[in-house]
């Protein structure tokens, strides 16, 4: 079935136009962009010349042919509209993946909502997760992390006969979200009481959860390295370093309460991989000023601008070299409108 899409995609594929989008992409990651905003686009189009089916993420999720064929299509979009978005595919299975590990069972939602499953907490609490804690590191045999390792060599194989797919087409790590959300997830909502109620506890966790991302993260690197030396990617950007870390539940902490819980473990992640970006939804300003000052920090992506101070962002991101992935073009417009330096440091889709 898939095999007709495959050679459609190769031969849309034009090696010329793909150097020259990357060559874009290395001039901002370099910061040598000298323009306001980065909004690459390729140098010409590549309409379709199949209609590629819609496959429902439900069902995409039960055949790693099918969830290939629906991240393939993303691809076909991207070359369709002439988009400035590299071109990747992931191992889309949403993100309970790290929670898994850990017993969280996902939770799948009828075909009409057509989005990726959420996971209900453990029902168990304080003693679950200390059970947790006292089991140590769970084996990569567990949850949905044999699927994922098989789904990625799935898709190493069904590419690797297509040599423009293989060198353009990159395959970027599964959503393992980050420390702290990834205990929200496994723990639930409660977990914000035990900031108070039981730090130590809170610590322990965390240190096995960031544990169990290096297992993770470590076997991807070794099993599916990138087949080039090119930058790694994620979400259609380009990015320094070999991870993207998400800190969504990190709004619902004080800045003393990051600072003294998920930076560590941010830094921690950070280092052990050369550098990458933190991505957050919701607010972050309240601590961007710490977050900024990690060294290996190479990019923020956040999703709503305006629940921040975006003048704050702008202090601690773009004045500081620290470039903004994918921000809303409205925000970054109305910023250059009113005078607001952006030093070629900001990329908007």
């Amino acid at each position: 079935m898939i095999e007709p899409f495959l050679e459609e995609l190769e031969n849309r594929l034009d090696p010329q136009t793909e150097e020259a989008l990357e060559a874009e992409w290395n001039r901002f990651l370099d910061r040598r962009f000298d323009g306001g905003i980065f909004r690459p686009r390729r140098r010409a189009a590549a309409p379709a010349r199949l209609e590629w089916p819609s496959i429902l993420i439900n069902h995409a999720l039960r055949d790693p042919e099918l969830l290939l064929l629906r991240e393939l299509r993303s691809v076909s979009d991207t070359l369709a509209a002439g988009s400035g978005n590299l071109l990747n595919i992931r191992c889309n299975y949403g993100t309970s993946i790290l929670p898994s590990l850990f017993g969280v069972e996902p939770f799948y939602l009828d075909d009409d909502c057509d989005t990726l499953p959420t996971s209900m907490p453990l029902a168990d609490g304080r003693d679950g997760i200390r059970r947790l804690v006292d089991a140590g590191v769970p084996p990569l045999d567990r949850g949905l992390a044999p699927k994922v390792f098989d789904t990625a060599a799935f898709f190493r194989a069904r590419l690797e006969p297509y040599p423009k797919l293989r060198e353009y087409v990159r395959l970027y790590h599964p959503d393992l979200q980050g420390t702290a959300d990834v205990a929200e997830v496994v723990w639930g909502s409660g977990i914000f009481m035990e900031f108070y109620d039981d730090p130590a506890l809170i610590r322990a966790f965390f240190e096995l959860i960031t544990a169990a991302y290096r297992e993770f993260m470590d076997r991807w690197e070794r099993e599916f390295p990138p087949l080039s030396d090119r930058f790694r990617c994620h979400w259609g950007w380009g990015h320094r370093g070999k991870i993207v870390l998400r800190d969504d539940s990190a709004m619902n902490l004080s800045p003393d309460m990051y600072a003294e819980f998920v930076l560590p473990f941010d830094r921690a992640l950070l280092e052990r991989y050369g550098g990458g970006v933190v991505h957050f939804c919701g607010r972050g300003d309240h601590y961007i000023d710490l977050l900024a000052g990690v060294p290996e920090l190479t990019g923020i992506q956040l999703s709503q601008p305006e629940c921040n101070d975006m003048e704050k962002i702008y202090r601690h991101t773009v004045d500081r070299g620290i470039p903004l992935f994918g921000l809303p073009l409205e925000a970054a417009e109305q910023a250059l409108a009113c005078g607001r330096p952006l030093h070629g440091l900001v990329h908007c889709c």
